[in-house]
């Protein structure tokens, strides 16, 4: 990938199911080193935007190209899909596997690979989310919180077919949704750090203001389908921008009206 490549280029999307509109041509481009998070409230569309990224789904109108590739097939169509890694808001982690497994598994499915090179790869990346001794273990067996840091170990794996070249681009959907603040410290931490690990671009689906402020550089506002507002973290700190002073209020009264419950 050059250094000119965009990473994300959105053109013109939209997205609905059946006959209800979800996203309503949106634009969007994120360059190499960008650490975005996308905010909003709930059902606006936020999650459906990271399964477009991975692959999951289609959209239905418009342009999705990831580093330079125009995307017209679902992930698991492609012979070379982009270097997209998903953590989804639960772990997804296969109940009948060992947490070993769970880690190994894309890498052992697609690859050639011995058994003891993957073995080692898993390790590492457990070590690097602070895991030593859970290998062996069920996914069961552990907490909510450990369940979690497994799947960040899981898109910490690089497949070594890969070329050296390729940035990670790394979607987290609520990685920190439900969690007390101690356990939200650390899953920040763990953004941060996986990040970091594999100079990566990534964007953040989330709610909570410590991890937006702590994981993202730019922050997009996403209400009624569009993108209404763009800008740096230090602008979203400061905005009087109705929306996104409404969002971090958590006002009622605003553009943005909740849905009844």
């Amino acid at each position: 990938m050059s250094k000119t490549t965009k990473v994300v280029e959105i053109e013109n999307l939209s997205m609905q199911w059946g006959h209800k509109p979800v996203l309503n041509e949106l634009n969007l481009i994120m360059q190499k080193g960008e650490h975005l998070a996308i905010v909003g409230p709930s059902g606006c569309g936020k999650s459906t935007i990271l399964r477009l990224l991975a692959g999951l789904l289609l959209p239905s109108n418009g342009k999705l190209n990831l580093f330079g590739i125009k995307q017209d097939y679902l992930r698991l169509d492609q012979t070379d899909p982009p270097d997209v890694r998903l953590v989804f808001q639960n772990p997804a982690l296969l109940g009948s596997l060992t947490v070993k497994e769970n880690v190994g598994f894309i890498l052992k499915k697609n690859s050639s690979l011995s058994d003891q090179e993957i073995n080692e790869s898993v390790i590492n990346c457990l070590k690097q989310v602070g895991l030593y001794d859970v290998a062996e273990k069920l996914p069961g067996q552990l907490s909510g919180g450990m369940q979690k840091r497994v799947s960040f170990a899981r898109a910490l794996m690089n497949d070594p077919l890969r070329k050296k070249s390729t940035v990670p681009l790394l979607l987290y959907d609520e990685p920190t949704a439900g969690l007390d603040p101690i356990a939200c410290t650390r899953i920040e931490d763990l953004i941060v750090k996986t990040t970091n690990v594999a100079s990566a671009c990534s964007i953040v689906v989330s709610h909570v203001l410590s991890t937006i402020e702590r994981t993202a550089t730019r922050v997009v506002m996403l209400y009624d389908g569009k993108f209404q507002w763009d800008g740096s973290i230090q602008e979203f700190k400061q905005s009087e921008n109705s929306y996104v002073k409404q969002f971090r209020e958590g006002n009622l009264l605003g553009p943005m009206q909740p849905e009844e419950i």
